[in-house]
């Protein structure tokens, strides 16, 4: 049975080839992105536009130059909140880092990244309740997050290399910023005193990163110190799982390069 006649894919051909995502395509004429693929694949050997064989090079491998700012802040966001897994029907793995859609900038920001990190790699967003998850698929993944292993990040040691030391030391405002966007906040505390017999409440901005793994804290504790911010460890319970920055000349540092999560 043809589910999508002519004229469906015809308008599909039509905004591909007007540079339209096979993502944004699908979504628009409820045809699954399966599909819309395929027509492109089709479309494209027809008209004597298939890609030969696609083999982008690696700046660990290959030494092809890398943005070692964007990075750094990709970096960030893999050790705060992020993954490497490999499906055995997909032919090299994927780097996942899931967003929450309260703040569409920073998934701009994390595809962006990872555009700038892999430059010859198309990146994707999939829909999930509530959130994104930012993608991009290559072999040399492993070559550039050697950190990857099996099980959860907190029950291995995570220490990076001589040269993901030398990015960190480079570029640490945004190391950090990639950890508070992935797994960290800015929130407002407050508290009450009493002055001249009359109670006050007095709010203050504080930042926190959030994770369980002792080697990544350690990684944002000395990365905020490298930048001259204060900072303490606050348990939750017995463990002491939170980095806290509510020093005020602390906290003016952070809004002045990471500020609120948009």
């Amino acid at each position: 049975m043809n589910f999508h006649g002519t004229e469906v894919r015809q308008k599909a051909l039509t905004l591909l080839r007007d540079g339209k995502r096979n993502a944004d395509v699908a979504r628009q004429l409820n045809v699954p992105l399966g599909t819309v693929s395929y027509w492109l694949h089709i479309d494209r050997s027809k008209r004597g536009q298939c890609p030969g064989s696609h083999d982008p090079k690696c700046p660990r491998c290959d030494g092809r130059p890398l943005d070692f700012a964007a990075y750094a802040y990709l970096l960030g966001l893999y050790l705060g909140d992020g993954h490497i897994s490999h499906y055995s029907a997909h032919r090299v793995p994927n780097l996942m880092i899931t967003l929450d859609d309260a703040w569409p900038g920073i998934q701009n920001e994390a595809e962006a990244s990872m555009r700038a990190v892999f430059p010859d790699n198309a990146t994707c967003r999939v829909r999930k309740v509530g959130c994104h998850n930012i993608k991009v698929y290559s072999k040399h993944l492993h070559c550039l997050f050697p950190q990857h292993g099996p099980g959860k990040k907190h029950d291995r040691p995570i220490v990076l290399e001589p040269w993901q030391q030398d990015v960190v030391e480079a570029h640490p405002w945004e190391f950090v910023r990639g950890l508070i966007h992935s797994d960290g906040c800015r929130i407002t505390n407050w508290t009450e005193k009493v002055v001249g017999g009359v109670r006050k409440r007095y709010e203050y901005p504080r930042y926190f990163f959030t994770n369980k793994s002792d080697d990544i804290r350690k990684l944002c504790g000395d990365a905020l110190t490298s930048v001259g911010v204060q900072w303490t460890t606050l348990a939750r319970g017995s463990d002491p799982f939170n980095i806290s920055v509510a020093r005020k000349a602390s906290v003016a540092l952070m809004d002045q390069h990471i500020g609120p999560k948009y």
